[in-house]
């Protein structure tokens, strides 16, 4: 295998470079605060200063002379016959500013960096395309990857040697040593370089489509079984000492329990949602998720709120609320869309990205409590009450501060204390929104302050499964408000979309993750809204997807526009992680198209995609379960829900009372799509079909429901 092949190298650096160097290779994700750079004399102001990231913002006063990527820094340094650092982090990233403090802040260190090399600062998020090409150059050399991610690479780009964080004293080592090597032995290193890259171009890049697959029910039961010996079935999620929430993992775990009627699958959703909702990775008091968990129970988590994150847990707890009508779902969602509504919205409708773990220097301090703090912020009454609710003591201790968690969900802790649940909900609420007017009072966490496209089709895509789980109107308005957002600021006339966002500018041209989540998004307001406008614009995007992302050999789709300028590298992005893969996404989403806008070629090019893949899927089943979920799809009835006549809201609203994930909604009181014709009738009249061929129309939802039993 070529990453075998390339990892094996790692012995060649060792020689060529004569240095113990130190890496952390595990992913970063604690934060410090947002370095807003703010009016004030400074040392130092390198190019930086000129960009919108917070990340590179926060590196605009280094002594290092970083330049923003781009061709000028590669001119400079053919110009100049230095190598190149290319250095990519992002604003949450804990080692990345650890670095930061320790090296990229030391005039020492500033000073040989800018002798010896054109130093680059890359913003991962604004950049994904760039992150993918080096973080994959520093997998195949070091078997492992992480940020900050640092790579050297020649004039032209090709990467040569790399790693994560390094300690000061390694760090000033290898720049001699790398620089000396470049210097002395130039055709060796370039030698190198022309290996390596040619394995990134290589790595996950499939050539020819795969024919002769036929799909079947067995493959996907052969995934599971691979994988359920990996479930922790005390705590939930898998059997690991750091523990992150993996929504499409599991909506692709409870879409197989529900096909497939397996209950200690569906059951092992329930307890990982259950454990994470109580958890410490959840704020009790404000909504929302962190990042991830450091320990195997859920209660300490590196405390940065992601927005794709909580896009995607609101999708996952919506379903699950439709499928369980448990509270403690309901709940998650309401509040965290709260959290999301007050913290992370601007006010043209867009999302911000992120918000850091530190505040005033430390890690979590704006979210734990002493029990002093408690106690002065509430009754005599209400502290007795949070202390016994969130088990404040040895449970909830953490670095001399209590992490608010719960064993309990309210239903359960009613009935412990013989009260009802109401009234527990009422007093739960009353204290913590006396916590949350307190906890305004200390210095925020940083924030993050760019919208991205990808990440706002997800929250936009949650925000509609919120409405359609609970009927909320709010959510919907939401959802239709950053849908104009994103149509002002980000599409353009042509079907093309714009990355990021800030200040009243867009900018960067999108990556196939801007445009696979944006398909899906404007499909699903058609879904739940039946205006055609939003059906017509992502079939727009689709079409210009198609047009320069496609790749005619492989029928897949690559990472990056053919617009773009050339990488060292154009990649696919295959395997699905915290957020599926973008061909995954795009799979999904002109499938879906595909049966609504009767156009044939869009199916066959989604399964063609799911072909290419499908040899690889059991072998390591939580890389690929969003392709999982278009196999579900594929193998299983997939129902074309058709509502039409003046009572469609009506007969929506009681359909969204199932949970039944195998159904497209299409409809309207008149005439509209294609697929829709001959299915208007006086009354209002649902439609259940397969491919096409209807069942026996129907005025009653129940009736309905009936007819989608697998």
């Amino acid at each position: 295998m070529i990453g075998q092949k390339f990892i094996s190298m790692t012995k060649f650096t060792l020689i060529l470079f004569t240095i113990a160097t130190v890496f952390i290779t595990t992913s970063c994700n604690s934060q410090k605060e947002n370095h807003t750079v703010q009016n004030e004399e400074h040392k130092f102001t390198n190019d930086l200063i000129n960009e919108s990231s917070p990340y590179l913002l926060q590196h605009a006063h280094n002594p290092v002379n970083w330049m923003p990527w781009g061709d000028a820094a590669f001119d400079k340094a053919k110009a100049e016959n230095k190598l190149v650092l290319v250095s990519i982090g992002y604003s949450s990233c804990h080692w990345c500013h650890v670095m930061e403090h320790e090296s990229f802040e030391n005039e020492e260190v500033a000073n040989m960096m800018n002798e010896k090399y054109v130093c680059i600062k890359v913003d991962r998020e604004e950049r994904p395309d760039v992150d993918q090409v080096y973080m994959n150059a520093v997998q195949l050399m070091t078997g492992g990857g992480g940020w900050p991610l640092n790579c050297f690479t020649l004039p032209d780009g090709r990467p040569i040697y790399g790693g994560t964080y390094f300690q000061k004293g390694p760090w000033m080592e290898l720049l001699e040593n790398l620089d000396y090597k470049f210097q002395k032995s130039p055709e060796e290193i370039a030698a190198f370089a022309t290996n390596l890259t040619n394995g990134i171009q290589q790595s996950e890049l499939i050539e020819t489509p795969v024919t002769g697959i036929q799909f079947s029910a067995e493959k996907l039961d052969t995934l599971m079984l691979n994988w359920i010996p990996n479930f922790d079935t005390q705590d939930g999620g898998n059997r690991r000492d750091i523990k992150f929430p993996l929504p499409n993992n599991l909506d692709f775990m409870m879409q197989y329990a529900y096909h497939y009627s397996d209950t200690a699958v569906m059951d092992h959703v329930d307890l990982t949602l259950r454990k994470m909702a109580l958890g410490g990775i959840y704020d009790q008091v404000g909504g929302g998720f962190a990042r991830y968990s450091t320990d195997v129970k859920w209660k300490v988590p590196h405390f940065e709120k992601m927005l794709y994150d909580n896009a995607q847990l609101v999708s996952l707890y919506s379903h699950a609320y439709q499928r369980t009508k448990n509270p403690l779902y309901k709940h998650v969602v309401y509040q965290t869309l709260e959290w999301a509504y007050r913290e992370m919205m601007t006010k043209e409708g867009s999302f911000y990205s992120a918000l850091d773990a530190d505040s005033d220097g430390e890690e979590g301090k704006f979210y734990v409590w002493t029990k002093e703090e408690l106690k002065e912020t509430l009754s005599e009454d209400d502290y007795d009450f949070a202390n016994s609710y969130y088990n404040i003591g040895m449970k909830t201790l953490w670095e001399g501060n209590h992490i608010l968690l719960r064993e309990k969900t309210n239903e359960e802790y009613a009935l412990r204390m013989a009260m009802t649940a109401a009234e527990v909900n009422e007093q739960a609420a009353a204290i913590n929104k006396q916590l949350l007017e307190k906890r305004a009072d200390r210095i925020r966490p940083g924030l993050d302050d760019k919208s991205l496209t990808s990440w706002n089709a997800l929250m936009l895509i949650g925000l509609l499964d919120a409405y359609q789980a609970f009927d909320e109107p709010l959510f919907l308005n939401g959802a239709i408000l950053n849908a104009k957002w994103m149509q002002k600021k980000q599409l353009n006339d042509d079907g093309s979309l714009l990355h990021s966002y800030k200040n009243g500018t867009s900018k960067i041209n999108g990556f196939l993750e801007d445009y696979c989540f944006t398909i899906e998004a404007f499909t699903k307001l058609y879904e739940v809204t039946f205006d055609e406008k939003y059906i017509e614009k992502a079939d727009q995007m689709a079409t210009y997807a198609m047009a320069h992302f496609y790749d005619e050999k492989s029928g897949m789709f690559f990472f990056s526009s053919d617009e773009e300028g050339a990488l060292i590298a154009r990649k696919m992005e295959i395997s699905d992680n915290v957020i599926p893969a973008s061909n995954s996404a795009m799979a999904n989403a002109i499938y879906d198209l595909g049966i609504l806008l009767d156009k044939r070629d869009y199916k066959e090019k989604a399964k063609q995609m799911l072909a290419n893949i499908y040899g690889d899927m059991d072998s390591y089943g939580s890389s690929y379960t969003n392709w999982g979920i278009l196999a579900l799809n594929v193998v299983n009835p997939y129902y074309e829900l058709a509502i039409t006549g003046k009572d469609w809201k009506a007969r929506m609203k009681e359909l969204n009372q199932y949970y039944i994930p195998n159904r497209l909604f299409m409809g309207g009181e008149k005439d509209g799509l294609s697929i829709l014709e001959g299915k208007f009738m006086d009354e209002t009249t649902i439609f259940v079909c397969i491919e096409g061929a209807c069942k026996m129309p129907t005025n009653a939802t129940v009736d309905a429901v009936e007819q989608m039993k697998d």
